[in-house]
């Protein structure tokens, strides 16, 4: 697809544990073949959030992505917390960013981050003058 359609550039998300890590080192390097700017790294289930007390456990670690993007020189670009209602609005076709709570917000800075660094790769149209 990188090489067909037109893209700004890719974004690789990765859960925090090692062996996803790897999976995402090697998505960074199949898109550096392609020469797709890599627009940065997004820890999935970063965190549990328990759906009782809100309370944060690190069940598959944390901050693996933050610490990769830092290590291959690309930006990170935000954390989706693990919760029981992402997967509950997604089996009900309801986008969960478009409800309230955490992860609707951790969404939207992502979104966020996302239009920063497509702006920051996107190259400048070339300017038509007619005389």
């Amino acid at each position: 697809i990188a090489q067909t359609a037109a893209v700004d550039g890719a974004v690789i998300a990765c859960t925090p544990q090692d062996l996803a890590l790897d999976d995402a080192r090697k998505a960074m390097a199949m898109f550096e073949q392609t020469h797709t700017p890599i627009l940065g790294l997004i820890e999935n289930m970063s965190v549990f959030l328990c759906p009782h007390c809100g309370e944060p456990s690190e069940i598959f670690g944390h901050g693996g992505a933050r610490s990769e993007a830092e290590t291959m020189g690309v930006p990170f670009l935000g954390e989706i917390p693990l919760h029981i209602d992402l997967r509950k609005r997604s089996d009900e076709g309801r986008p969960a960013a478009l409800e309230e709570g955490p992860v609707s917000k951790a969404f939207a800075r992502l979104a966020e981050s996302i239009l920063v660094a497509c702006d920051e790769v996107r190259k400048p149209l070339p300017e038509i003058v007619f005389s």
